[in-house]
């Protein structure tokens, strides 16, 4: 399951609440990986939707994959509004080996940027602009591949 949250995250609770989870579990590794929103072209923040029903599906995939290693993936995401030098996305690897960890990290952070449903807005001088030039359409979206409004 996909934790999303309204507004910035709060990495330390997350990340403390996913590691007690799996504790007593035996796993040998947890690789979490932190995305927080960089001071860039005068940005005050970023803004996201999220089209949760195709994130819940892209994720379950994800849970299959991890599964098929021995692993689990955790993923927690924003919705609407995180200011500069918060976090907005939390992802996380438990495996018994870190080898798996480390690799599966790797790929399910690259693959969430090209592939989950998320729309990212830039906040500037109390406007929400579409950041279409740091967007990637979904493939096989349709509609939902088009620029937003």
């Amino acid at each position: 399951m996909v934790e999303i949250y309204d507004g910035a995250l709060d990495v330390i609770t997350i990340v403390d609440k996913w590691y007690n989870e799996q504790k007593q579990s035996n796993y040998g590794a947890f690789i979490p990986f932190i995305g927080t929103v960089r001071s860039e072209d005068g940005i005050d923040g970023l803004s996201f939707d999220i089209y949760e029903p195709i994130l819940e599906s892209w994720f379950q995939k994800w849970q299959e994959k991890a599964n098929d290693a021995g692993a689990i993936v955790r993923m927690a995401h924003s919705r609407g509004d995180v200011l500069v030098h918060q976090s907005s996305y939390v992802a996380g690897v438990f495996s018994p080996k870190r080898r798996v960890a480390l690799e599966l990290i790797d790929i399910f952070v690259e693959d969430f940027k090209a592939s989950a449903p998320i729309w990212k807005y830039d906040l500037k001088n109390n406007q929400r602009i579409y950041a279409k030039d740091r967007s990637t359409a979904i493939q096989g979206s349709g509609i939902l591949a088009k620029e937003q409004v």
